[in-house]
């Protein structure tokens, strides 16, 4: 009889053990198809950041080439600008020594001597500040800092040009190479309101229909 009895308490036991061990198997089972369906997702999502990232980077790269090439082309529109193009009926000083003075810094200009010609220019508006040269020689002057990639000198001599003589044929031309001042300097908000600037106020002229396009490209 006490075999009987411990067999049966034997089997009983195996079968507890075995009960809750099937009770267990659901329970496991559950918690490892959510957590198969949690990495599941976690790889998609970071599949999807991956992919938004690489389009992200992919669209800041054609905004810099963009950028790159808008440089290189206002630096061409900048040369053109900055070539003296003959002398005018005003461009003219009745002084020989000032009209010397003048010549001289423009032909250091003309063989690409902008260091030079910069420091012949500012001597000339020293000596001359109210030449009717003055407006001519400060806008090469400008030009000669921007030739140096002094961005912020060109910006200051050419800005006291448009604020001193708003009327004078330069002065658009000067806005234009400020704008191009600014972008080489990454100031792209500051390009967009000077050349916002030349198509409203110099409505018309070469400058502002080059100032138009540049915004087109700026957007």
């Amino acid at each position: 009889m006490r075999s009987i009895s411990v067999l049966f308490r034997t089997t009983g036991s195996c079968l507890l053990m075995a009960a809750a061990l099937a009770a267990s198997q659901p329970a496991h089972a559950f918690a490892d198809d959510d957590a198969r369906k949690a990495i599941l997702e976690l790889r998609q999502q970071i599949k999807t950041m991956t992919d938004a990232n690489q389009r992200s980077r992919m669209q800041l790269a054609d905004q810099i080439d963009g950028l790159e090439q808008e440089v290189t082309r206002l630096r061409g529109m900048i040369e053109q600008i900055g070539r003296p193009g003959g002398a005018k009926p005003d461009d003219k000083a009745e002084d020989p020594r000032e009209q010397s003075a003048y010549d001289g810094a423009m032909e250091q200009f003309r063989k690409g001597e902008y260091k030079e010609s910069s420091d012949s220019l500012m001597a000339f508006l020293t000596l001359y500040p109210e030449s009717n040269l003055a407006p001519s020689a400060m806008f090469y002057l400008g030009s000669s800092r921007y030739a140096l990639k002094d961005y912020k000198g060109a910006i200051d001599r050419l800005t006291l040009l448009s604020q001193k003589f708003a009327s004078h044929p330069r002065a658009p031309d000067a806005l234009l190479v400020i704008a191009g001042s600014q972008i080489e300097m990454n100031n792209r908000a500051g390009a967009k309101v000077t050349l916002q600037r030349i198509v409203k106020d110099y409505k018309g002229t070469p400058a502002a229909d080059t100032a138009a396009k540049r915004l087109q490209l700026l957007q």
